[in-house]
């Protein structure tokens, strides 16, 4: 009886907890369908404010922009991050917790000091604007990158690539024929870790984005200065739905990963005697 009870009082504590966490959300989404503009009174369902967003073209300005800087700049922090993995893992272990600890400071630091500083870099060097942003949002990704790779490097059976080395592959051709495939999943996780960062940023991209260029968010804090309009309800649904179905395939794809040292070898020697007889 007192652990049906005890079970009961946590079951309804997380239920509390979640609700106080997304009734915000799930009253924006209900306004998303309000045929009224009030907050208040309900008009009838509709579907209005949607059309209305997407035939908007601030909003379809800023929506290309946000996805473009996301796109691209999570391109860009996964091969960046993905060679900084390679090359962290290689060094000795004091040098490796150095180069970690710097990796996490990024983490740790508040937004808006990372982005006073950068607004300041470029203003010094260059002018803000699209190229400012993009770099910007690389720069703040490439840590979490790092620490999506880093762990699944860890994890790897290295036998196989020592063993393709011993039978004559180059490093580079075993790196991309034994340690890549293995590292796969984390790479994933991180360019979709990348893109999720990138939607949802703001204090950044409102330092460096510079004057006639903006994303998602930066446009919505514009337009709330004018007055809250349904259309930004509409949009923010949306956003939130994009966000979390990006989290959800990120859960999926963070599975154990599964080392089989035997196959690995009889692929690493498969490899090797392949480009053996290449040559």
């Amino acid at each position: 009886m007192v652990k049906r009870i005890s079970g009961f009082i946590q079951k309804f504590y997380v239920a509390l907890i979640f609700l106080i966490l997304y009734s915000p959300v799930i009253v924006l989404m209900v306004l998303s369908f309000n045929d009224s503009k009030s907050r208040v009174i309900w008009g009838g369902f509709t579907f209005k404010w949607y059309s209305r967003m997407f035939t908007s073209s601030v909003i379809g300005e800023a929506f290309w922009t946000t996805m473009s800087i996301a796109v691209f700049s999570a391109l860009v922090s996964v091969i960046l991050g993905t060679a900084a993995c390679v090359g962290i893992d290689a060094m000795r272990r004091r040098n490796k917790q150095i180069v970690l600890g710097a990796t996490n400071i990024p983490l740790l630091n508040a937004d808006i000091v990372t982005g006073i500083t950068l607004m300041l870099f470029f203003s010094r060097f260059f002018d803000l604007g699209y190229p400012s942003l993009l770099i910007s949002h690389i720069t703040f990704e490439l840590p979490y990158v790092i620490l999506s790779v880093m762990p699944r490097l860890k994890q790897i059976n290295t036998n196989a690539y020592n063993a393709a080395l011993d039978l004559g592959a180059t490093p580079l051709y075993a790196f991309f024929k034994i340690t890549l495939p293995e590292i796969v999943p984390g790479i994933i996780t991180g360019f979709i870790m990348a893109i999720t960062m990138s939607l949802d940023d703001f204090t950044i991209s409102y330092f460096t984005k510079g004057p006639g260029v903006y994303t998602l968010p930066t446009m919505i804090y514009s337009e709330l200065r004018k007055g809250v309009k349904p259309e930004l309800y509409a949009l923010s649904t949306l956003m939130f739905l994009a966000v979390l179905i990006l989290l959800v395939f990120v859960n999926l794809k963070s599975s154990p990963v599964s080392t089989k040292p035997v196959s690995a070898k009889v692929s690493a020697k498969k490899h090797a005697y392949t480009m053996r007889y290449k040559k």
